[in-house]
């Protein structure tokens, strides 16, 4: 299993601190789902980067917190035809810091927590997991906050059972 973490943000006085934890999440996420030996990459940018992003690949122009590109996806005339040697690379996730100051803030919960729970929420997107309709959001948050529990993260009154 490899975890790659990186930033194109200057460093936060807390990202020190996080970065094993995001590890920590993101592993056991992994491990939770069967793809304990796979691999993922996490890089921590700006606003304006998860914008150029979000324009680019799904013509929103606007930051958001977290974007996910699983490499096995494909368009549907598409074949992916990957080396057996190599590891199973699910794919990278793009996590906004500014945008999950901003939403820590206004859900008045640690940075720490807010890092957390978009790592874990893109890491469930590069598994198969979405929110489209309610069936698929109330799935995907259950399995948010069953990882963010085992980290002493959950949402106060959402722990879980």
């Amino acid at each position: 299993m490899a975890i790659l973490i990186s930033s194109l943000e200057e460093v936060a006085p807390w990202e020190g601190e996080v970065a094993p934890l995001l590890e920590n999440i993101l592993a056991y996420g992994l491990e939770l789902h069967g793809k304990s030996g796979a691999e993922v990459s996490l890089v921590l940018v700006n606003n304006h980067y998860i914008q150029e992003l979000n324009k680019d690949y799904r013509g929103i122009d606007a930051p958001t917190d977290v974007l996910s590109f699983a490499l096995t996806e494909t368009a549907p005339d598409e074949v992916l035809i990957l080396p057996e040697e190599l590891p199973e690379s699910l794919g990278d996730i793009y996590l906004s810091v500014e945008k999950a100051q901003q939403q820590a803030v206004a859900f008045g919960h640690s940075i720490q927590r807010e890092i957390c729970y978009l790592a874990a929420h893109g890491l469930l997107h590069l598994l198969g997991f979405d929110h489209q309709n309610d069936t698929e959001k109330e799935l995907m948050r259950l399995q948010e906050e069953r990882l963010l529990a085992e980290f002493d993260l959950a949402r106060p009154g959402k722990k879980e059972d």
